[in-house]
């Protein structure tokens, strides 16, 4: 089923709000571009957003044909997003085709491959700072600040996915 905002529409007309097929649309592709900016393939995070906005099941050609794109791309898009653990395939009783929704609570997981990454940052950080001579004791002070400014980041992604996932 697709998001329909004729319902929306009457209401948001009547107070001056924008045309919600079009904040959908601009929600969506701004997704994409915020997913793209951390290394994963914009048409990812448009079908996140997609998700994201409409909140429900998809199958996978509904896919295909609401964002316009190929099968190829809907399919990688749904692995990357299933391998981050923001959506789940789920069956149909008749149906031959995959279908597709968002997880109930992603965001614990989107933040601890946040911190992931961040950790991995700190450790290469660290090699780097055991490789410093010990005489020069400038480099090793601002390495040594530069990998404490990433643990505190991993720390506190860490603390804010407990939070997240303990207030579901």
């Amino acid at each position: 089923m697709n998001y329909d905002p004729r319902a929306e529409n009457l209401q948001g007309i009547s107070r001056g709000m924008r045309d919600q097929a079009e904040v959908r649309e601009e929600f969506i592709e701004k997704v994409g571009l915020f997913l793209q900016s951390d290394g994963v393939p914009r048409i990812a995070g448009r079908v996140f957003g997609l998700f994201l906005f409409d909140g429900e099941t998809r199958s996978f050609g509904d896919l295909v044909a609401e964002l316009q794109v190929s099968k190829a791309s809907i399919s990688t898009a749904t692995r990357i997003l299933e391998d981050r653990r923001l959506i789940k395939r789920v069956g149909r009783p008749g149906q031959r085709q995959d279908f597709f929704q968002l997880i109930e609570n992603p965001y614990p997981d989107m933040l601890k491959t946040l911190a992931a990454g961040l950790q991995k940052t700190r450790a290469e950080i660290d090699a780097s700072l055991s490789e410093i001579d010990p005489q020069n004791t400038g480099a090793a002070k601002r390495l040594a600040h530069y990998a404490r400014f990433y643990g505190v980041m991993v720390a506190m992604l860490d603390a804010a996915a407990k939070d997240l996932a303990a207030k579901g």
